[in-house]
């Protein structure tokens, strides 16, 4: 028994000591861990960086040990930003708060940092840890109930260890390049006791999972920017505690709001620029807390919910850039609004709301676009809060009521694109505050005196322009007397020079000159001005001749668009520099070649040299900048030779027009690399090649432009592939040599000339967003339209047109052609087709042009062709038509020229009248007349003769025959 006995001791004092070195390892003494912490301060400084703000130290201040006679400690519980228990004698530090304190350094695996196991509170917020990455030894602090990490420079993937940190209520990573996408928001399932979900900025790149609407004390969720896809729950809006849910800025989020309970607790809700979608519920009135609403840049419709005006605590309102319609309801019961924001909706045309003259408190008006009419009222004098009016894009008129220029504590003031008359009164010089000032597009008249607005000290953007105003100035002007702006633009002004105050101008992001008169050289003072910030300049539409001093590469070394289109430049095309992504010199008189050191704009995205006197080859280069290049357009000038074939896999090219050049030889089949290309229009040249079957594997192709040049041979049929050409809308193949047969089945696969215009159209072009502007460009081209050579400068996307004109094509017109029943404009002119017209070309609903003429074509016009309401154009002349030329809605405003060349045609507007018109026909062919109801081969005026005829001798035969039946008939019965 006795060694039992030892044995169990022995045991019991084996778990006693485990337990007790495990008690040791997890929970430092406070001794320990205040040497902990002095450590982890010593691993930061010892990391000192130039790069890091002088002021990183003062946090570590009072981070020092203390030192008596006898022994030397640490007392950190009276440390700055660190907080300890009070529980026991000992103590335990509980919290540490670090954050704003401009740290600077590295944390990683090793950091002492992750012993001190008794945390409660961590917050590094606010710091620059130099993109370290979130160490999973932070599993480890397992007492956390808050952890806030925000903008404090981690990066990388967000470990799966703060799973295990159950007791969280606040977990804040927001401001972060941080990634959660192994897990996505899975990865908090565990932490149920979560009050504060903060991961704003954070690459979550998944789903908003429906469990989150079981946390029932989450009271604030904020996942702005987060990459999110998908449904969002809507069960989350019901959550008891939820105050604050921001999921703004994730496109990719679809969602819809519920019907809200009246005892929802939410004050600040934002899902703008997200796809949620829907009518605005009128139970939203329930939101009796709600401060903030924020639904901006969404698809939400329907008229705004009266039940507004029950949420009397709001203070800021933005409902801008969706489709809500009718009539903006009253709003004056809404007092607190400090920020209302109605911009980019589908409003009906109504005055200027005068409920607003009682919103005392507001600061900022947005009611850009709303189709306001009508006078600025004066009573927004009142509102002398104002620091923001932004009320262009509106049908606005007379004058500004001079009360107007009461508000002085204006920063924004947007007039733009209304009309407003009469001059532009002096008494903006009031606006000592104002930043951004924006009148252009209006009708403003008389002088105006630019020393108005250089006297605004604090003046970063100036835009006038339009009317009948012209600048004028008197002042002498010095670098420190006028405002550095940032954005200037004087548009159709008239100006004849540069304005002198631009010498002092150095901080420039965008000068927009366009729509004026200036002549000759532009300045050699222009390339000293703002070098390190300018942006994009536009000096389009004048009669600029070239640049002092010609320099060879631009000097702005952020230059992103470069706009000098339609002047009179001449000689060589100057360089951009390496940051230009937009560059459009078009319609100008430059000479000589494209230089190739243009090949090492890598960021270049538009090159549009359209419509110069440039000539020589294209260089070999250029086709390496087809994996920049969303457009490139070369058309009209004089290049000649092959067209460079460099264009390789990951082409990012949209449109490409040479048209109107000298090129020759083969298509290029590295085309076929351009999987994105939209547009293609190599028209107006010497391709000598057969036709691009293989042009048709790009599935984006929309326009194909052909036109004028030596390309010949049969057309193959695409049935190979079921896609060719399946997004083909346009293409001309016209003034060529193509010959042979159209088969049936070729336009069968053309599917987006299937469609019928529905009432919606877009414009065919390419969207791009830079630092300094953004950038919409239409795709253009040339085309035959309706008889006359047409320059599109934008291009619908419901626009339809096959145009196979002036070739040797024969046989039958393709039946298949009546499927394309969005087709606008066909032209089959000047081949040899031969048949009939047949009737169902009358489907052919929107059809505006229809050239048949000069090929060989029979029979008559059908008269289903009536139907079609929008023929504006119609052409059959020298065919071999006859019969009645059809009657009715269009028909009747063709002209004779329509019809010329078929001598068989009869009806208006010929003079030929028809019922004269079989007399002069030729004798009855062969086939004629061994037809079963041969109607071309006989003279029907003859045979209703004798028809006639004998109709008359049958009756009186017949009656002779009935009375000696009868007779015969009555005397047989009497007998």
């Amino acid at each position: 028994m006795a060694p039992c006995l030892n044995h169990f001791n022995l045991l019991q004092l084996q778990t006693i000591s485990f337990v007790y070195i495990l008690i040791t390892v997890s929970s430092l003494s406070l001794d320990e861990e205040c040497s902990t912490l002095f450590q982890f301060k010593q691993s930061i400084i010892m990391q000192d960086d130039a790069v890091c703000d002088a002021r990183w130290l003062q946090k570590f201040n009072s981070w020092k040990p203390t030192s008596n006679s006898s022994d030397t400690g640490f007392d950190c519980c009276s440390w700055d930003g660190v907080v300890c228990s009070k529980e026991d004698k000992y103590g335990q530090v509980i919290s540490l708060d670090l954050s704003e304190s401009f740290l600077c350094g590295h944390i990683n695996s090793s950091s002492t940092l992750f012993n001190l196991v008794n945390l409660q509170r961590l917050n590094l917020a606010t710091n620059n840890f130099f993109e370290s990455e979130i160490p999973p030894q932070i599993g480890r602090l397992k007492q956390l109930r808050t952890l806030n990490l925000s903008d404090s420079g981690f990066t990388g993937e967000i470990p799966s260890e703060i799973s295990q940190l159950t007791q969280l209520s606040s977990l804040d990573m927001s401001g972060n390049p941080l990634k959660l996408q192994s897990h996505g928001l899975h990865l908090v399932q565990n932490l149920t006791r979560l009050e504060e979900l903060h991961l704003s900025g954070v690459d979550i790149n998944s789903s908003v999972p429906r469990f989150l609407a079981n946390f029932s004390s989450l009271s604030s969720i904020r996942l702005f920017a987060c990459s999110l896809l998908g449904e969002f729950p809507v069960a989350i809006f019901e959550l008891p505690q939820l105050k604050i849910l921001s999921l703004g800025s994730n496109t990719n989020l679809i969602g819809s709001f519920p019907e809200f309970r009246n005892n929802s607790l939410l004050q600040y809700v934002d899902v703008a620029l997200t796809s949620f979608f829907g009518i605005v519920p009128e139970s939203i009135s329930n939101l009796n807390h709600l401060l903030y609403l924020r639904l901006t840049g969404c698809s939400f419709s329907g008229r705004i919910p009266g039940s507004f005006s029950n949420l009397t605590q709001l203070t800021s309102l933005r409902l801008a850039g969706n489709e809500f319609t009718g009539l903006v309801p009253s709003l004056v019961s809404l007092l607190e609004l400090d920020y209302l924001e109605l911009s980019g909706n589908k409003f009906e045309k109504g005055p200027f709301p005068n409920w607003i003259g009682k919103l005392t408190k507001l600061s900022k008006l947005y009611l850009t676009g709303t189709n306001m009419y009508g006078e600025i009222p004066p009573f927004l004098g009142n509102l002398t809060k104002l620091r923001v009016v932004a009320i262009g894009k509106n049908y606005l008129s007379g004058h500004i009521p001079s009360s107007f220029f009461n508000l002085t504590q204006l920063t924004i003031l947007d007039l733009q694109d209304n009309e407003l008359q009469g001059p532009i009164s002096s008494s903006f010089s009031n606006f000592k505050s104002l930043q951004d000032l924006l009148l252009k597009l209006n009708n403003f008249s008389g002088r105006v005196d630019i020393d108005i607005f250089l006297g605004l000290n604090k003046l970063e953007t100036l835009a006038l322009g339009h009317g009948t105003i012209s600048l004028v100035s008197t002042k002498n002007y010095t670098n420190s007397t006028i405002p550095q702006l940032s954005r200037l633009e004087l548009t159709s002004l008239n100006l004849k020079d540069f304005p002198v105050f631009l010498r002092f101008q150095n901080r420039l992001s965008a000068l927009l000159l366009s729509n004026n008169l200036i002549e000759g050289l532009v300045p050699v003072w222009i390339w000293n001005n703002s070098q390190e910030t300018l942006g994009v300049i536009d000096l389009t539409y004048n009669n600029i001749t070239g640049f002092h001093q010609n320099p060879r590469i631009l000097p702005w070394i952020r230059l992103e668009g470069f706009f000098m289109m339609n002047n009179r430049l001449q000689g060589q095309l100057p360089i951009p520099p390496q940051t230009t992504v937009v560059y459009d010199v078009s319609n100008n008189n430059l000479t000589r070649e494209i230089p190739p050191l243009l090949c090492e704009v890598k960021s270049l995205r538009v090159l549009d040299l359209s419509s110069n006197n440039m000539r020589g080859t294209l260089p070999l280069c250029l086709g390496s900048l087809s994996n920049s290049l969303f457009i490139l357009n070369l058309r009209s000038n004089n290049f000649y030779g092959i067209m460079m074939n460099g264009f390789t896999h990951g082409s990012q090219l949209k449109s490409i027009d040479l048209s109107e050049n000298g090129f020759i030889g083969q298509l290029p089949r590295s085309l076929t690399n351009c999987t994105d290309l939209e547009v293609l229009s190599l028209g107006d040249n010497s391709f000598d090649d057969v036709f691009p079957i293989w042009l048709g594997s790009l599935a984006k192709l929309q326009v194909l432009v052909l036109r004028s040049n030596n390309l010949y041979g049969p057309i193959q049929d695409s049935t190979n592939v079921s896609s060719q050409f399946s997004k083909l809308r346009i293409i001309d193949l016209s003034n060529n040599n193509f010959s042979g047969l159209l088969h049936e089945e070729y336009f069968q696969t053309w599917n987006a000339m299937k469609s019928v215009y529905n009432g919606e159209s877009s414009v065919l072009e390419s969207l791009m967003s830079l630092n300094s502007f953004t950038s919409q460009r239409p795709y253009s081209m040339t085309l035959i339209h309706k008889g006359v050579r047409t320059q599109f400068e934008r291009i619908l996307d419901i626009f339809t047109a096959i145009d196979l004109s002036s070739n040797n094509f024969e046989g039958d017109i393709p039946l298949s052609i009546q499927d394309l029943r969005g087709l606008e404009s066909l032209n089959l002119s000047n081949n040899h087709f031969q048949g009939r017209v047949f009737p169902s070309l009358g489907y052919l609903e929107n059809l505006e042009s229809l050239d048949l003429s000069r090929n060989k074509l029979s029979g008559e016009i059908p008269q289903q062709l009536v139907q079609l309401s929008f023929l504006a154009i119609f052409n059959v002349s020298f065919n071999n038509l006859d019969g009645r030329i059809p009657q009715g809605k269009q028909f009747n405003t063709f002209e004779n020229s329509s019809y010329e060349g078929n001598p068989r045609l009869c009806g208006e507007p010929l003079s030929n009248d028809c019922r004269n018109w079989n007399v002069s026909r030729s004798e009855p062919t062969s086939d004629e007349s061994e037809s079963l109801f041969p109607s071309e081969g006989i003279d029907w005026v003859f045979v209703f003769c004798g028809v006639g005829s004998g109709l008359v001798i049958g009756i009186v035969i017949g009656s002779f025959l009935y009375t000696r039946y009868i007779d015969g008939f009555t005397k047989r019965k009497i007998i």
